[in-house]
């Protein structure tokens, strides 16, 4: 399975005692520094801060004192020149997100990338580098690996993933890491994914307890038709279905009452066989019954080694939180 992708701890090829003096590096093919929007934008969330995660990782390694043993042993004028290598082949992801904490550390340090977000690296391959103070480079380094190494996991997964449900499109789901939502979301578009629902907000999934407490699926759906009309709300809405027969009485009542359904989840209707394979039959049964006339998700039971065959189904988007079960890409600075 495609792992976290390992960028090294930064490499110093050289580290110059003399005040403001660094060694020049050719820097063929480097993009130059600055704020460029990056090519795969951060998902949109109404309340989410992400300046504020990067502080508090921040805080979080330097406490109350900061980084006692760098103020130790390196001197405070020195200035060096840090390259990012790539210790095992994968999806790069997180480069705009290493600029915002570099310049939250110290809006003076260069950082210059020779790739963008949601490129493939392989192993040996040094791919940015930034300069200016050593202390500030040292104190960005591991809040920068971190979450590159997070990043670029979920980013590689995700295009393994993509790359074997289509025609299907990926989704993931909201079993994120606390706090890190956003960022486990943006890994997931950087790696040729799609994001689900933020958060309960934006977007009404009527699943099982819903359905429960609501006395029936229909009852469920009319509810949410009721209540989207009376606070004159316009967003899409999905429907949990568990059967080919709870398909049908959704496929009854939307044709004969108007509703503001957009997507029917086909939970749990890949069965997985003893001899590892699975059984996508009743999906492609239930695909066939809606005949394009909602947007289908299929839920349950994906994995890397059966993504594939339910990608073949015909069914519109594939959601999974396998996404997040990666492992991080060994990167090193």
């Amino acid at each position: 399975m495609p792992g976290v992708l390992p960028i090294s701890p930064l490499v110093w090829p050289h580290l110059c005692t003399n005040s403001r003096q660094v060694v020049k590096m050719s820097a063929t093919g480097i993009r130059k520094p600055g704020f460029e929007s990056p090519a795969i934008k951060l998902p949109s969330h109404p309340t989410y801060d992400l300046k504020g995660v990067v502080k508090l990782a921040l805080a979080e390694d330097a406490g109350d004192r900061g980084d006692v043993t760098c103020m130790a042993t390196i001197p405070l004028d020195m200035e060096v020149e840090a390259h990012f290598l790539a210790k095992e082949d994968g999806i790069i992801a997180g480069i705009a997100l290493a600029e915002m904490i570099f310049h939250e550390v110290d809006p003076s340090l260069k950082v210059e990338w020779s790739l963008k977000d949601g490129d493939h690296v392989h192993k040996g391959l040094q791919f940015g580098k930034v300069s200016g103070r050593a202390h500030s480079i040292v104190i960005a380094e591991r809040v920068v690996l971190n979450f590159m190494q997070r990043m670029s996991g979920i980013a590689t997964l995700t295009k393994a993933m993509a790359d074997l449900a289509h025609p299907a499109t990926i989704l993931e789901t909201r079993k994120t890491a606390p706090t890190l939502r956003l960022l486990d979301k943006w890994a997931v578009l950087i790696g040729g994914g799609k994001n689900h629902r933020m958060g309960l907000f934006d977007m009404v999934m009527i699943k099982d307890n819903h359905i429960s407490a609501a006395g029936g699926i229909i009852n469920a759906i009319r509810s949410v038709d009721e209540y989207l009309g009376q606070k004159n709300l316009q967003m899409e809405v999905e429907v949990e279905t568990r059967t080919l027969e709870e398909v049908n009485e959704v496929l009854q009542y939307a044709s004969q009452m108007k509703t503001s359904l957009t997507r029917i989840m086909l939970d749990n209707m890949v069965v997985p066989l003893p001899n590892g394979d699975v059984d996508v039959s009743m999906l492609k049964e239930a695909v066939q019954l809606i005949n394009g006339r909602f947007e289908t998700e299929a839920s349950g039971n994906v994995t890397i080694e059966t993504v594939h065959k339910i990608g073949q189904t015909g069914v519109t988007y594939i959601s999974s939180d396998i996404l997040y079960q990666f492992i991080a890409v060994n990167l090193a600075l």
